[in-house]
């Protein structure tokens, strides 16, 4: 059946959503004990938002998971909107369920929209900001973290090495990856004023390479793909990609896995102000 929601103009959909939907949905039951990422996310969106002078009253969490985020923006006065992909989540925070490049919510309606950890999963990324733009008021914020360019280094490396010992051509097996530079000129083109974009490092020493898996897994982020289930490892290739990661560990086993966290933000423009500059780009620092 063809999705009514979808428009004629829309771009390829890289991402499987129903898919998606699932995995956000089997995430929920266990997602504290694998949130990490998602709370390093949420630590430096507080952050930012503490370099503001403005008050705020009215927020969405755009990519809630299980609302922790707007939680905290609860505790600072604000009336929180959450809002996820997956059904368990939306309902665990009290919210609504919708993709976040299918936005269901007035014009104008909030003066912050935060997103933690879920705009590298959208398909349509310049209409899902086009999208928040729309919902903010005049001068409203938005502020946004996820995984960038950069990332998950060792487990690519082992994905490639199981494919060479599979004999089977290199799958497509992780996302695509979007980079500081990538993400200014998308506020800035779709007339976000004082776009900036920076990125910062976060390291996590594993001892197994399936604890990684499992914790990419916890988090709803193994691979999304439309077409990624299309060819599984084999046990070589698990053999494989082991050997890959116990070949670069430390004396003491473990590896360092890294997560580039890409970080966006920008004032929706008020009636009469000019353009928006060129984005500024800060790029990485160590987390």
């Amino acid at each position: 059946m063809a999705d009514p929601t979808a428009r004629d103009d829309a771009p390829p959909e890289i991402f499987d959503r129903t898919r998606r939907r699932r995995r956000r949905d089997r995430a929920a039951a266990r997602f504290d004990d694998h949130a990490f990422l998602i709370d390093a996310i949420g630590d430096e969106i507080l952050d930012r938002l503490d370099d503001t002078t403005r008050t705020f009253t009215d927020a969405l969490d755009l990519g809630c998971h299980d609302g922790r985020l707007g939680t905290r923006l609860a505790a600072r006065g604000m009336t929180v909107t959450s809002a996820d992909a997956g059904h368990r989540f939306s309902t665990m925070s009290g919210g609504v369920q919708c993709d976040e490049d299918r936005l269901p919510f007035a014009d104008h309606s909030f003066d912050l929209v935060v997103s933690a950890g879920v705009l590298d999963q959208v398909n349509d990324i310049p209409g899902a900001l086009a999208l928040v733009r729309r919902v903010l008021r005049p001068d409203g914020l938005f502020l946004a973290g996820f995984v960038g360019a950069g990332s998950l280094t060792v487990l690519r490396d082992a994905l490639l090495a199981a494919d060479i010992a599979a004999d089977r051509g290199v799958a497509a097996r992780t996302h695509p990856q979007i980079d500081v530079r990538a993400a200014g000129d998308l506020l800035h083109r779709i007339g976000f004023r004082l776009p900036v974009a920076d990125s910062v490092r976060l390291g996590v020493r594993y001892g197994d390479l399936v604890k990684l898996i499992h914790d990419l897994r916890g988090m709803a982020s193994t691979n999304l793909l439309a077409d990624g289930g299309r060819s599984p490892i084999t046990r070589t290739g698990l053999a494989a990609m082991r050997a890959r990661f116990a070949a670069g560990a430390d004396p003491d086993g473990r590896r360092a896995e890294t997560f580039e966290l890409l970080f966006m933000s920008g004032w929706a423009p008020e009636p009469g102000v000019p353009l928006p500059p060129p984005p500024a780009f800060r790029g990485a620092r160590l987390g």
